[in-house]
């Protein structure tokens, strides 16, 4: 950002966060838990209300449990902050329909296909997807992975491109030289 670009005024509408964290179970599982709210830094209407500024616009929280195969074994939404109560609570149970999906190359695809549009809860379906990506940063240095096997984040972004400098020095064995 410029610094000219900062000294324009401005004024915060929305705020929304995200918070997740990765656990390790006693019985060899994972959970990976989503917590996300949307709040308005001005009044809002909503719902049939005003909601104040700072007060939840959505507050919802997501947690698959992950086996050792990325495999998804159990799924629970929960929508505590809402603007239409009965009604946009009323979607949480279908996220069972992520039991039995792999965490993998087609998982936003499936994920779509079960949970997008109006089989489900935009914000929920979107935390789905920040809870893949969580998944693979909880599984790292878990020792998890077999030694023969590519590490998944290989080849999903820039940095770890198997034709760049980076996985030639770190992951020498999946290294692939540039073709011309």
């Amino acid at each position: 950002m410029s610094s000219s670009e900062s000294r324009i005024a401005r004024e915060p509408l929305h705020r929304r966060r995200i918070d997740i964290v990765g656990y390790k179970r006693e019985d060899g599982l994972f959970d990976i838990e989503g917590h996300l709210v949307d709040a308005k830094d001005i009044p809002f209407p909503v719902g049939g209300t005003v909601r104040a500024p700072g007060d939840p616009v959505h507050d919802m929280w997501l947690r698959i449990t992950v086996d050792r195969e990325f495999r998804i074994v159990a799924a629970e939404a929960k929508t505590v902050g809402m603007p239409f109560v009965g009604t946009c609570d009323a979607v949480n149970p279908a996220y069972a329909k992520l039991v039995g999906l792999t965490i993998g190359p087609g998982y936003l695809r499936h994920l779509k296909e079960r949970l997008g549009g109006v089989a489900g809860c935009t914000h929920l379906t979107e935390l789905a997807g920040a809870l893949a990506t969580a998944t693979f940063q909880t599984f790292a240095g878990q020792g998890i992975l077999p030694a023969d096997r590519k590490p998944p984040q290989l080849d999903r972004c820039h940095a770890l491109d198997t034709q760049g400098d980076v996985v030639r020095q770190f992951h020498p064995r999946w290294y692939r030289a540039p073709t011309s």
